[in-house]
């Protein structure tokens, strides 16, 4: 997942009942993750990774100029390349 390697953030938060963890405001604030934020959940091996949600273009996978359009996300360029296809 990226080519970024990893580091402790020396961080270390239980799991509770309900399986829930609590995100630090620290990390919520340099992230920019707000209260009701979608987050994506990856998996690889033993590792668990969240990142923060955002939709992107079903043709070019762009998150930029995003428009949802019968429940599917389509950037704008690709909004205009469908439209001079036409």
């Amino acid at each position: 997942m990226g080519g970024k390697p990893m580091k402790s953030t020396g961080i270390v938060r239980k799991v509770d009942e309900l399986g829930r963890i609590v995100l630090p405001i620290e990390l919520r604030r340099t992230l920019d993750i707000a209260e009701r934020d979608a987050l994506e959940i990856f998996v690889s091996e033993d590792t668990i990774m969240l990142k923060k949600y955002q939709p992107a273009c079903v043709f070019c996978d762009s998150s930029k100029g995003i428009v949802s359009y019968r429940g599917k996300n389509v950037c704008m360029n690709c909004i205009k390349d469908l439209a001079d296809r036409s």
